[in-house]
C-alpha cells in the first residue's frame, strides 16, 4: 500500500483561555464553563450561513503542540499502555483532534463557544453541525473505558488531580 500526501488548510484558529497543555480540561464534558471563540478565516464566512441553527457543533482541528506520534500512550483514566488508536491521545500518526462544542452564538466569522478543551491558537481545520438524529447513540461499548468508574475520570479529565494535572502526552 503506497502512502499518499495529503494536505490540508486551517480555516480559522480556536481561540480559549487554554495556554498550558498540563492544565487544560481533557474531553469537552469536563470543560462545560470554558468558553472560547472559532474565529473562522473571512473567505470562508459564507459557510456559516445557518449554522447558528444548531446547538452544538464539532470542531476538527491540527494538534499543533502534540509531539511526535506514540504508538502506545498512557491515556489519562489509566497508568495502562493503550494503543493509540484505542485512545484520543494527541500524539497520532495524524494529529487530528475532535471536540463537540455548545454553539452560543455567531458573529460574522467568529463562533463563540463553551465547553473548549481546546488550547489557544489551535489550527481549525473543519466545522461540522452536531445532528441528534444522526449523532447521538444509545447504545454503545466503550471498551477498557467502562474500567474506569466516573469520579475519577471527572477529576482526571477536568485536571484537579491535586498533581498540577496530567502531561501533555496522556489521552484527551
Amino acid at each position: 500500500m503506497s502512502q499518499a500526501a495529503i494536505t490540508y488548510r486551517s480555516i480559522g484558529v480556536i481561540r480559549s483561555e487554554h495556554t498550558v497543555a498540563e492544565q487544560t480540561p481533557i474531553q469537552p464534558v469536563y470543560a462545560a464553563d470554558c468558553l472560547g471563540r472559532v474565529e473562522v478565516i473571512p473567505e470562508f464566512t459564507e459557510g456559516l450561513r445557518d449554522l447558528d441553527g444548531f446547538s452544538h457543533i464539532y470542531l476538527i482541528y491540527h494538534f499543533h503542540r502534540s509531539g511526535p506520534a506514540r504508538l502506545l500512550v498512557k491515556p489519562f483514566l489509566q497508568d495502562v499502555e493503550r494503543g493509540v488508536f484505542a485512545t484520543r491521545a494527541p500524539r497520532r500518526p495524524n494529529a487530528i483532534g475532535l471536540s463537540v462544542v455548545e454553539l452560543l452564538r455567531r458573529e460574522g466569522s467568529v463562533l463563540h463557544v463553551a465547553g473548549v478543551d481546546v488550547l489557544d491558537g489551535t489550527p481549525l481545520l473543519d466545522l461540522k453541525p452536531y445532528v441528534g438524529r444522526f449523532d447521538c447513540l444509545s447504545t454503545t461499548r466503550n471498551g477498557w473505558q467502562d474500567d474506569v468508574d466516573e469520579d475519577t475520570a471527572r477529576q482526571r479529565g477536568s485536571r484537579n488531580d491535586g498533581g498540577g494535572g496530567r502531561g501533555s502526552q496522556r489521552d484527551r
